[in-house]
């Protein structure tokens, strides 16, 4: 098969996650509150991911300087951390478990493009963070991936598959390596 891509016939508009005010004052305000290394009060940028809709626990943790595409599409469990550095990149929704732990310089990716397609379609799909997972500094997990209870990624690895329970996983593309124990 040969095809060339078309970036031309792109089109997204069927993509709509918000009205375009909402869309502008969250840009301006995850800017000043949450992407900075001000001493913004954790129960400060919480209260203000709540105001736009995002679905946060007691006890969550956000580290200084994380990037939230969309908090209204973003639900946090109770004790769960997000490192510094943590781009949540969720055109689609991402659900953060109860005690998981999201290291420093994590990204999480909702949306890819099909690039079987010359039209280089968006996809999007959700990402799962069950209860009790540890995803390693600067690892990156997919669109569409579940990372399951008490799992876990190594550091700089690629989850581009679902993660079984209580497992460990190392790489790029993420393989098993043991159990957790």
């Amino acid at each position: 098969m040969s095809f060339k891509t078309d970036l031309s016939k792109f089109n997204n508009d069927w993509y709509k996650p918000g009205s375009k005010y909402k869309i502008l004052l969250w840009f301006i305000v995850n800017r000043l509150i949450i992407n900075t290394y001000l001493p913004i009060p954790v129960y400060f940028k919480c209260l203000i991911l709540r105001i736009f809709g995002a679905k946060i626990g007691k006890g969550v943790m956000i580290k200084p300087k994380v990037n939230i595409k969309y908090p209204w599409f973003l639900e946090v469990g109770d004790y769960a951390w997000i490192g510094e550095n943590v781009w949540i990149d969720n055109l689609g929704k991402v659900f953060i478990g109860a005690n998981a732990c999201v290291s420093q310089g994590v990204l999480l990716l909702t949306g890819n493009h099909d690039y079987k397609k010359e039209t280089f379609d968006l996809i999007l799909k959700d990402i799962i963070i069950e209860d009790g997972v540890w995803i390693g500094a600067k690892s990156v997990v997919c669109q569409g991936v579940t990372c399951k209870s008490h799992s876990v990624l190594g550091v700089n690895s690629v989850a581009t598959k679902n993660l079984d329970s209580y497992s460990v996983y190392q790489g790029n593309p993420a393989q098993f390596v043991r159990i957790r124990i």
